[in-house]
């Protein structure tokens, strides 16, 4: 099954910020595939649902710990304090 996402939604992958646009469900015995337009190219990919965090939305409340992909940044400063 396919399914639009009207209005699309911002989200980060691994490749960096973009907005899905299709969400495809295979199945029970398959991981969702998120199609994503990429902001820093408009290069459309897609990713696997555990490759997809959904962006930081302070008006919603939604993801305000700011989750992302790059560990190492948070790792580098947590060993600097």
């Amino acid at each position: 099954m396919i399914h639009q996402l009207k209005p699309s939604i911002l989200v980060e992958t691994p490749l960096g910020t973009g907005q899905a646009i299709f969400i495809i469900d295979y199945g029970m015995h398959q991981n969702t595939c998120w199609v994503v337009a990429l902001q820093s190219n408009g290069v459309i990919k897609h990713f696997d649902c555990n490759d997809v965090i959904l962006s930081t939305n302070y008006t919603y409340g939604m993801n305000l710990r700011k989750n992302k992909f790059d560990t190492k940044k948070e790792e580098v400063a947590g060993n600097n304090v």
